[in-house]
């Protein structure tokens, strides 16, 4: 199979790359390097059946032939997506018309990596798919939050207009090799405090949960998603749920630097409890996540302690 990647340079493109590399399949990954960097997928220049295209995806953009598009181009860390908020909008209306016109047009599958912030700071918990989310649609995170619901929208109006196969992830924390060292996740800035012999800076009370899904089982969890037939959101992370105070603890613990934590102001809007009910992947597409977090940590440090070593 031939897969366009976009966002393929990014931190979960990138990963994905790699794996649909080494299933023996093709890939055009397509990116252009705001956010992701050439570093993360330089290597994969070797294989011949890698290929890398700088381009803006806001502008239409045709390959020769595809098998299926898994869409991950958009900022995707508070730090980045705030950033510019107009250009994180066209990420989610105009770059959306494109790759679905794209997928249209080859008559191929097209995956669209949403997000669990559709749901905002929910007022259900854990959150399943039927929620329709609590979010403010003018608040700082509005930009990334409501552009990813519209690309939804999007996708579902393709769907019973224009007969496009869709597939769309709703992805939670995930975490893993290839983190930005600056992309302001709180895993990324808890790893990279800690290696500094910082204090790692917590937001709020620290009683706020998140659930922090490794790479690697995402991955999988994509792939599984786009070889299905399931034309639904779907919630892809990990269900186990911890406090950024437990999840600080746990850092400071396996990094063997303990440098304690400092209490900061919480953001606008920022939710209080963040984790997904993953019954409909469990059920549908047999996926769970297998890699508990100390484990996941362990080798995210490593890969953070070798980027600060360089």
């Amino acid at each position: 199979m031939k897969y366009l990647v976009t966002g393929g340079a990014g931190f979960i493109g990138s990963n994905l790359c790699r794996r649909l590399l080494l299933e023996g399949n093709s890939v055009v990954c397509l990116d252009d390097l705001s956010t992701g960097k050439f570093s993360n997928i330089s290597e994969l220049q070797t294989d011949s059946s890698f290929e890398f295209v700088n381009h803006d995806l806001t502008k239409p953009f045709f390959p020769d032939s595809i098998d299926g598009i898994f869409n991950l181009a958009c900022p995707a860390s508070p730090v980045h997506y705030q950033y510019n908020p107009i250009r994180t909008l066209k990420m989610g209306t105009l770059a959306m018309y494109n790759v679905l016109g794209m997928a249209a047009k080859f008559n191929v599958p097209i995956l669209q990596a949403s997000t669990s912030e559709v749901y905002g700071d929910p007022e259900q918990h854990p959150q399943s798919e039927s929620y329709w989310g609590n979010v403010n649609p003018i608040g700082p995170r509005a930009c990334y939050d409501e552009g990813k619901r519209v690309a939804e929208s999007l996708c579902i109006a393709y769907k019973e207009h224009s007969g496009v196969s869709i597939r769309i992830a709703r992805i939670f924390n995930t975490y893993g090799p290839f983190m930005d060292v600056n992309d302001g996740r709180v895993v990324s800035n808890f790893c990279v405090q800690a290696l500094s012999k910082k204090p790692l800076t917590i937001y709020g009370s620290g009683e706020q949960t998140r659930s922090f899904c490794y790479i690697d089982d995402l991955v999988t969890g994509l792939i599984l998603l786009m070889n299905s037939k399931l034309e639904v959101p779907v919630n892809l992370g990990n269900p186990d749920e911890f406090t950024m105070i437990e999840l600080a603890n746990k850092i400071i613990e396996i990094s063997g630097i303990s440098s304690g934590y400092v209490l900061n102001e919480l953001p606008v809007d920022d939710p209080q409890r963040r984790c997904p009910n993953i019954d409909l992947a469990r059920s549908k597409l047999g996926w769970s996540p297998s890699v508990p977090l100390s484990e996941g940590l362990i080798h995210t440090l490593g890969w953070f302690k070798e980027r600060l070593n360089e």
